[in-house]
């Protein structure tokens, strides 16, 4: 696992980090954990969000996607407005 993130502290620098520069391994294991913890979900969409007007932030317009659209689903605000 990407060395910020570890299932204990999701902060926010870390879960910047992990999704800019983890691997495949590292973001399934955060989606395992996501799955399971609505705020950790609403705050990979807030650290996405920082990263909105980077074209190149692909991974984390992603995250900032795929946490809006699973927290709208089970009934949630999840504002991924750009």
């Amino acid at each position: 696992m990407h060395r910020h993130l570890n299932h204990r502290r999701y902060t926010l620098a870390a879960l910047d980090d992990g999704i800019g520069r983890g691997g495949q391994a590292d973001w399934a294991q955060l989606r395992c954990v996501a799955l399971q913890d609505r705020e950790l979900m609403g705050k990979i969409v807030r650290v996405s969000l920082a990263h909105a007007q980077e074209p190149y932030a692909q991974r984390h317009h992603f995250w900032r996607q795929y946490a809006g659209q699973h927290i709208r689903m089970i009934g949630g605000e999840g504002n991924i407005s750009a």
